[in-house]
């Protein structure tokens, strides 16, 4: 299985005059997806599973994929590394699975995954972060398979 987390582009501050949810991104987060959207294109396998945070911004970033997705609500603003891993099928879902979500929830899931528990690790706004999973000799291993981040693309 792979799993690639991809954290929504930058967006408007939260100033509380705008409900978390409906939080846009700016200008530069819309180039950010942009940028980050058509490097994934590129890579992404036909057979995928795209997961999306229900909030505005997670949403805007995911459309600029051009690709169809489906929004799951266990990964909203408020959802914890178990959310994400169980939402995903990880280790067990048979291909590959992009979640669009939010910090610091994708920094604890990256934590968990690779140093075995979680942690405030940070993902940049409108970076992926890329794992596998596979056999080796009996042993089932976590890979990092890419790090990316829109000023890199």
């Amino acid at each position: 299985m792979d799993l690639i987390l991809w954290r929504h582009a930058e967006a408007e501050e939260g100033d509380g005059a705008i409900p978390d949810n409906k939080r846009r991104l700016t200008a530069r987060g819309e180039k950010q997806s942009k940028q980050v959207a058509r490097w994934l294109r590129q890579h992404l396998p036909r057979k995928r599973k795209i997961l999306v945070s229900p909030a505005e911004r997670t949403q805007q970033t995911a459309h600029a994929l051009e690709l169809a997705y489906e929004i799951e609500p266990k990964l909203g603003t408020g959802a914890s590394a178990t959310d994400v891993l169980t939402a995903a099928g990880w280790p067990d879902h048979g291909g590959v699975v992009l979640i669009i979500g939010h910090q610091p929830t994708l920094g604890r899931v990256a934590a968990l995954l690779l140093g075995g528990k979680e942690a405030d690790w940070s993902i940049k706004k409108g970076g992926v972060w890329w794992f596998s999973r596979r056999a080796r000799s009996d042993e089932r291993q976590t890979v990092l398979r890419a790090v990316l981040n829109p000023d890199l693309v």
